[in-house]
């Protein structure tokens, strides 16, 4: 499904931010892609997406080339920014000005999530709250059914209750004929929901893993006693004692926390690979 070779890209011709990283996703996930603030996450998006163009290598989505920005391929990719923009429009115009670019469009499921989201359709969209805003956008990206989703922090913006249904209307909508890329900040939003996990640190790709293969190698544990393993990734102080990221053993069933799993592999990035790869 996307495929990314050695990929360079530089915003000012002297810096790289990407220098030959590497990146395959396949159909049928939700894909987690998390970093830290200017990490590049928001550019690899826009790189996938054909809105910006890497300076080297090679990346091919869908089978096409997003530099290309072939009618075909943008009618399969739909991306919502974290700043986005809306026309001086109502919703109900939006949709007949807009819809016709995707071929697959089901004005069906467009109500269906209009609905969910208690957004009004009447009004300007320039009138709408943020969140509004967000909540409109979403609906439109999912009754795209594009072939790829991008969500660059998603959840920002709305309330509690509308994260839980942006949360059940997404798991609703994935097949094993689309993909979905979530990047977020917020991974306590989605942490239910995205898998495989994604992490993007220094310009290059430092975890891809489902999270079956996490909880095979890797456990969560949370204990009074100050830590004295030296084996742990990550320890972090919590109201209730501390929180340990550690190689899993068989003594232990633990459930996945992705800001854990984070923050260890930023700490430790080359010992949690070596751990998934099983060395």
């Amino acid at each position: 499904m996307l495929a990314i070779d050695s990929l360079k890209f530089s915003y000012n011709n002297r810096e790289w931010l990407f220098n030959d990283l590497d990146l395959s996703l396949s159909f049928g996930n939700i894909y987690g892609l998390l970093g830290k603030n200017g990490a590049g996450k928001t550019t690899l998006l826009k790189l996938i997406s054909g809105l910006l163009f890497p300076n080297g290598g090679n990346c091919e989505v869908l089978g096409f080339h997003p530099l290309e920005r072939l009618a075909l391929f943008l009618q399969e990719v739909y991306f919502i920014p974290e700043e986005f923009y809306v026309p001086h429009v109502t919703a109900k115009q939006y949709i007949k000005l807009y819809s016709p670019f995707y071929p697959r469009f089901d004005i069906a499921y467009y109500e269906h999530c209009m609905q969910e989201f208690n957004v009004e359709q009447n009004k300007l969209l320039t009138s709408l709250s943020y969140g509004q805003k967000k909540k409109f956008l979403i609906a439109f990206g999912l009754a795209t059914n594009c072939k790829l989703s991008i969500f660059d922090e998603p959840t920002n913006g709305l309330d509690i209750p509308t994260k839980s249904q942006f949360r059940k209307l997404l798991a609703l909508a994935i097949n094993d004929e689309k993909t979905f890329i979530i990047s977020t900040h917020q991974v306590r939003d989605v942490e239910n929901l995205v898998d495989p996990i994604i992490i993007l640190d220094e310009g290059k790709i430092v975890f891809n893993h489902s999270l079956e293969k996490v909880s095979d190698h890797i456990a969560f544990v949370n204990q009074f006693d100050k830590p004295q393993e030296t084996d742990i990734f990550y320890s972090e102080k919590s109201v209730n004692g501390y929180y340990i990221v550690k190689p899993k053993t068989d003594e232990y069933e633990s459930q996945i926390n992705l800001e854990m799993l984070f923050n260890a592999v930023i700490a430790k990035p080359a010992a949690v690979q070596k751990l998934m790869a099983g060395e």
